[in-house]
């Protein structure tokens, strides 16, 4: 073969490339993703991948839908979301009660960013008998914070009145003197945190470590889109990377997504802690499983689920944090 030739082949060779570099990428841009979430502060690095560009250069085509935690599984298995973020003890819930979702990335842990919130004359925890308290739905994180800490205190749900009120409203609505107190999370937590004369946090997830969000998908999406599902944990932890190394400008995109500023969302963050790559994989590698034992006990005492929850396995899949 002559220079010329082989140049020509190479051409060829390397236009083919180009054509299939092409394709593959269009190939994954078609894959769309619609995932189910919420204005809960430590979702926003999704909100950031997605402002940011992050999820489009990984390729992913992802609509982040805003859906209340209580609705969130009923999307799910009407297929109009693929995948999910929200709180382990819920992915535990909805399997158990018959709508499965397989956990593939941690994105955080809660330090102070959920708690309840009592007028100022309750001092502790028996002085909630009888109280009636602001909650979002059986099956929420906020209803199952509420379950657990009460646990830890010789108490039930039987022992409170409850009110079902979203985060927001729950906040709110407390400030504005009703109810004896509120489970709420951040950003709303704060509210209630600026205004003391309204109430006082009686504990947060410092006292009782039980909220950290994972993101699942349904198994068989899962099964057709690995590199999708790949995708996705990558441009979450690109996403971490971002906020690090230009903190303002992540803080402000975020915090624009739930009518915040960069400095006040800055300060709700303060109080969760995202996890990395390396936290994914120390975490998955037995603390999860050993949490989700723990919320089943009391998924099963608080009446959200009807049956002791099993194959804990089937509910997480750490190939894509490796």
């Amino acid at each position: 073969m002559d220079r010329k030739m082989g140049c020509k082949v190479a051409s060829l060779v390397a236009a083919g490339a180009c054509l299939l570099g092409a394709a593959t990428a269009a190939q994954a841009e078609d894959t769309k993703i619609a995932l189910g979430m919420s204005g809960w502060t430590g979702f926003a690095p999704l909100t950031l991948a997605d402002k940011a560009g992050i999820f489009k250069k990984n390729g992913l085509d992802v609509e982040l839908k805003m859906i209340p935690q209580k609705d969130r599984h009923l999307a799910l298995a009407s297929k109009a979301i693929q995948c999910a973020a929200t709180t382990v003890e819920t992915h535990v819930a909805w399997n158990t009660n018959g709508v499965p979702i397989v956990q593939i990335f941690q994105m955080d842990k809660s330090y102070g960013a959920d708690g309840l919130a009592v007028r100022n004359d309750i001092k502790s925890f028996a002085d909630l008998k009888g109280k009636t308290v602001a909650v979002s739905a059986p099956g929420t994180a906020p209803y199952f914070g509420l379950a657990w800490m009460l646990s830890k205190n010789g108490m039930s749900l039987k022992d409170v009145k409850t009110v079902s009120l979203e985060p927001q409203p729950a906040a709110q609505s407390f400030v504005a003197g009703q109810n004896d107190a509120a489970m709420t999370y951040e950003p709303y937590l704060s509210t209630i945190r600026a205004n003391p004369q309204a109430g006082k946090i009686l504990a947060t997830t410092i006292d009782y470590p039980m909220v950290m969000d994972t993101v699942g998908c349904a198994p068989d999406w899962l099964k057709a889109h690995p590199k999708a599902a790949q995708a996705l944990a990558q441009s979450y932890f690109e996403a971490l990377d971002m906020i690090k190394a230009d903190p303002a400008k992540a803080n402000e995109i975020m915090g624009a997504a739930v009518k915040q500023t960069g400095e006040a969302f800055a300060k709700s963050s303060a109080y969760l802690r995202w996890q990395d790559k390396a936290a994914n994989q120390k975490f998955f590698a037995g603390e999860l499983q050993q949490f989700m034992k723990d919320a089943g006990a009391i998924l099963l005492e608080a009446g959200v689920v009807r049956k002791q929850p099993e194959n804990f396995g089937a509910m997480y899949d750490d190939s894509f944090i490796k």
